[in-house]
């Protein structure tokens, strides 16, 4: 199956399953952090939209914890940086309408959370075929160790997915089921 199939039918079946109120193990994250060593206190976090999951309680509890959160801000020609955000912290509709930091400052995560239209086994993933995360996360390969951990329900796991030179491997995959 080509990107352009696996995205329709796995959003089709995420628009279905949205009412199911599916969650994340936070505790699963925390596990990664600790098995992983991973002791960077900067998130790169989403906005969630288009049935995605929803991160914002994960970085809720994050923030609780004494981690730096950050949010995806669009800019021009297919680019996106990281901006400081905090719970409290007014959003912007961008043209995409997804909210994000009225700040124009610029953070770089140490972990971002990805959200993906599907994965699989070998944990490639299908996003909304833009190359936003795929642009940034070879960006900021190149100024500092970065992992990534991508956030998707276990229905979006699929057999293959096709990849080409530009597409980016996440480093985890967290379900509501496991890790």
């Amino acid at each position: 199956m080509i990107k352009s199939e696996i995205r329709k039918k796995i959003l089709k079946i995420r628009k279905q399953n949205n009412s199911k109120n599916l969650k994340i193990d936070f505790d699963q994250l925390l596990k990664i952090f600790k098995e992983e060593k991973i002791y960077g206190k900067i998130i790169g976090g989403y906005y969630p939209y288009n049935y995605e999951i929803d991160d914002i309680k994960i970085l809720e509890k994050l923030e609780k914890k004494n981690f730096r959160i950050s949010l995806p801000k669009i800019k021009k020609n297919s680019q996106m940086n990281f901006s400081p955000w905090s719970i409290k912290d007014p959003l912007k509709i961008n043209k995409y309408g997804i909210p994000e930091p009225v700040t124009h400052q610029i953070i770089y995560p140490n972990i971002i959370l990805v959200p993906l239209v599907a994965y699989d086994k070998n944990l490639n993933r299908v996003g909304y075929g833009g190359g936003f995360y795929d642009r940034y996360i070879k960006k900021i390969k190149k100024r500092k160790k970065v992992t990534i951990i991508g956030l998707a329900y276990s229905f979006q796991k699929v057999k293959k997915i096709p990849i080409n030179r530009y597409d980016i491997k996440l480093d985890f995959v967290i379900t509501e089921k496991h890790s």
